[in-house]
């Protein structure tokens, strides 16, 4: 099967999700990004789910699979509207604003404007009507997860869910209009990228959350009980990183309800990606052959068994929707052989980590003499510490190991590494921007199985010399990355 044309050519990319930018938003520093990028010869930016998260932060765990996090959303770019007036939005809490901002674009806007916020609407009510919904109910509740609602609305029994459409009319459409604040300010961002030869590389996590609109808006193809309770949840088995495996907590799918709704649900989630991405990251690939199922009753994911999932019906029926399929497979961990054929059939690049390739043998496939093409090479990822903290904590061995792979005394990590991506024969190689800046474990993005003090590294470009610059723009010449 022929892979995708954003595949067709030797690129580069960073790693850096929205929220690690100085200002943490889709202003100025976005686009200063994008020049910088552009600048060095990188023509992918990869970031992480763009969903509105709980209050842990993760962006694995969002309240929508369709919805952006409007946190995200430049207050600058907002203000400078011909329909706001900034004095008046001047001082308020965010919310607040939000608010006085719909109202100034419904009393001020142009009719091409307000158009413009009608047909945002129309063309994404599949998910955006039940989402506003949503948010307000859970907002009313004091954030209550949807399965603690009044039976009526976790139910949502017609007559309760229209109460709320006729009593939150104006809170509802101010909720819409945050969402179309942010896909507006993400398609100039997007359009301003893709002019300058930069594609977004988006991830999309194979489960959603519990606590999330899509849960409590089609229940049906979820393993709940009558109760909205999860009857299996998803995780993976014990392995030799954890004895008791990880019960990552997500309501596996019915997939037979899937496949007699002809997979819409998935459509139209890759639909709403697409529009976002250039290129889309699948997390837990192998899922879709077969996944973890737990008992949601237990604590450990010890009790779990393998359970197939209709792969090749649902990719069969994307490829027949979409025309191509612009993925990639985050394929890590102890992949079958059938998992392996799943990915290939469909021509997804698979992931390849240089800091899990050392300390073992020659025959370890993350090694770069063991790259393939069909491959996207990373440093490391959002998981994994920075490379400059985890060759900090390596033994000797793999000290070793590394020094004696390279044979190159000069070059010190992290860009020993660095260079090592992209020389590799992977189409794409991956780099996390605290390894372009060389920067130890204090840095590092997630750190997998806690809860606390995860998702809030942020950047400052006064890390970023002309050194850092130069040395990452040669490399991609010199390797035929630009």
């Amino acid at each position: 099967m022929k892979q995708a044309q954003i595949f067709e050519h030797r690129r580069s990319g960073v790693l850096l999700h929205i929220t690690s930018l100085p200002s943490a938003n889709l202003g100025q520093d976005a686009y200063r990004f994008v020049d910088f990028l552009h600048h060095v010869g990188v023509s992918i930016w990869q970031m992480l789910p763009l969903g509105p998260t709980h209050k842990e932060g993760s962006p694995y765990q969002c309240l929508s699979a369709h919805a952006a996090n409007i946190n995200l959303i430049s207050i600058d770019i907002l203000k400078q509207q011909s329909w706001a007036n900034e004095n008046e939005l001047n001082g308020l809490t965010f919310s607040t604003m939000m608010a006085h901002a719909y109202r100034q674009f419904i009393a001020q806007a142009t009719e091409s404007e307000k158009q413009a916020f009608e047909e945002f609407q129309t063309q994404q009510q599949y998910w955006l009507e039940d989402y506003v919904l949503f948010c307000e109910i859970r907002h009313s509740h004091h954030a209550m997860a949807w399965y603690h609602w009044p039976d009526e609305l976790r139910d949502r029994e017609p007559s309760a869910i229209q109460k709320v459409r006729d009593d939150r009319q104006e809170a509802l459409a101010i909720r819409c209009f945050e969402q179309f604040q942010f896909f507006q300010q993400w398609h100039a961002l997007k359009h301003y990228a893709n002019e300058r030869n930069v594609k977004l590389f988006g991830d999309m996590p194979i489960f959603v959350a519990h606590d999330s609109v899509d849960v409590w808006a089609a229940p049906e193809l979820f393993s709940l009980d009558n109760s909205g309770r999860p009857e299996t949840v998803a995780g993976v088995p014990p392995d030799y990183f954890s004895e008791t495996g990880q019960r990552w907590g997500n309501p596996l799918y019915r997939w037979q309800q899937h496949i007699d709704q002809d997979f819409l649900w998935w459509r139209q989630r890759l639909q709403t990606q697409l529009e976002l991405f250039d290129l889309i990251r699948i997390d837990h690939f192998r899922g879709f052959d077969a996944c973890w199922e737990i008992p949601a009753h237990c604590e450990t994911a010890i009790e779990g068994q393998w359970t197939k999932a209709p792969g090749e019906a649902l990719f069969d029926n994307l490829l027949d929707f979409f025309g191509e399929l612009p993925l990639v497979a985050e394929d890590l961990g102890i992949i079958t052989e059938e998992v392996t054929a799943l990915r290939t059939k469909y021509a997804m690049p698979g992931m390849k980590i240089l800091q899990f390739a050392f300390g073992s043998d020659a025959t370890n496939p993350y090694l770069p003499h063991n790259h393939c093409i069909d491959s996207v090479t990373y440093t490391g990822t959002h998981d994994n510490d920075t490379t400059l903290g985890w060759y900090q904590t390596l033994d000797d061995n793999a000290k070793n190991h590394i020094a004696e792979y390279f044979a190159e005394p000069n070059q010190t990590m992290p860009w020993l590494l660095i260079q090592a991506a992209l020389r590799s024969v992977s189409q794409l190689a991956i780099i996390p921007m605290q390894d372009i800046l060389s920067l130890d474990g204090e840095h590092r993005m997630n750190v997998p199985g806690t809860i606390e003090g995860n998702w809030n590294w942020q950047f400052d470009w006064e890390m970023l010399d002309d050194q850092i610059t130069d040395n990452l723009k040669n490399l991609n010449e010199l390797y035929g990355r630009c």
